[in-house]
């Protein structure tokens, strides 16, 4: 994707209503995508400063300062966002069409809906309902969707709705659509070591809304069993992949990736192991970049605003 109008439709917000966390009333985020020249900070910040808004943080990218992609992510604190929000965004219309912009304006006081995917293993579905519960991932889980019961106790024990969906190649589209029906209007998928692949059609419905944790370091050993492959191999490193799904297999852009040591002593299980806490923090970080927009696909990659 290429230029400002290559964006998804950013200004559509969920129709589920949303929590709202007084830690971050009136705190505002907004991320654009215009064709680079000067003037565009200048010009956003006159806009903030017009209507009475404090920039608190501003990150910026550019592809190529004569003629490239310019992004910028601004966070700010507008007294009455909420009441605001109109005024605002009227103004950042009528900016839209003279610089080209392609914005998303979001309040950071509405925690966004996440569905989480799982199979049998529960480490990153753990790490994930532990950060919620801590505070430091403002999101909401509002439902586990697995195609084992296994993971039903942990789920519950922590609030969640779970959902045994059962998959098997004669019901796939079949379970798809259940699952589709069961999860809602949720603002996020998660795969967190969903031993299944999605249809191009699952894709389609969530764009730039449907992250994967691969358990290597892509775009190394992919497929089912990378720790055999790695282990063959005599790899040194133990990495994870966290990134957005797409059509093509474990090749959407990728958002975060860690690696770990290990040497020959280490057995397959050894690297199962070690693996496990890599791809905890990789897919909770994956998925805690993007609840607070700092993640902009660009193409196959993206601009993490970290």
């Amino acid at each position: 994707m290429t230029g400002a109008a290559a964006l998804p439709p950013w200004r559509t917000v969920s129709a589920a209503p949303l929590a709202h966390d007084p830690a971050t009333t009136d705190v505002g985020r907004l991320v654009v995508r215009c064709p680079d020249r000067p003037g565009i900070v200048a010009v956003l910040s006159r806009l903030l400063a017009d209507v009475g808004a404090n920039i608190t943080e501003s990150q910026q990218h550019s592809s190529d300062p004569t003629g490239g992609t310019f992004t910028l992510r601004l966070e700010f604190v507008l007294p009455g966002l909420s009441q605001r929000r109109p005024q605002l965004e009227g103004a950042l219309e009528l900016l839209a069409a003279q610089w080209q912009l392609t914005w998303r304006l979001a309040e950071a006081a509405r925690r966004p809906r996440l569905a989480v995917f799982v199979s049998r293993t529960d480490h990153v579905l753990q790490e994930l309902l532990y950060r919620v519960r801590a505070g430091d991932l403002r999101a909401d889980i509002a439902a586990v969707v697995s195609n084992h019961p296994d993971l039903e106790p942990v789920a519950v024990a922590a609030g969640v709705p779970f959902h045994h969906v059962p998959v098997t190649p004669a019901t796939k589209a079949a379970a798809e659509a259940r699952a589709l029906e069961l999860v809602g209007d949720v603002d996020l998928v998660v795969l967190a070591r969903y031993m299944q692949i999605v249809s191009a059609d699952f894709c389609s419905r969530f764009p730039e809304r449907l992250i994967n944790i691969h358990h290597s370091f892509l775009p190394a050993f992919v497929g089912a069993n990378p720790y055999q492959a790695a282990h063959d191999r005599g790899v040194k490193l133990i990495g994870a992949t966290a990134h957005y799904v797409t059509p093509e297999l474990d090749a959407g852009p990728i958002i975060e990736q860690e690696v770990a040591r290990v040497d020959h002593r280490a057995t397959v299980e050894d690297m199962r192991r070690v693996g496990r806490y890599v791809e905890r923090q990789v897919l909770a970080q994956a998925v805690t970049w993007h609840v607070e927009d700092r993640v902009i696909v660009e193409g196959d990659r993206t601009i993490v605003f970290a």
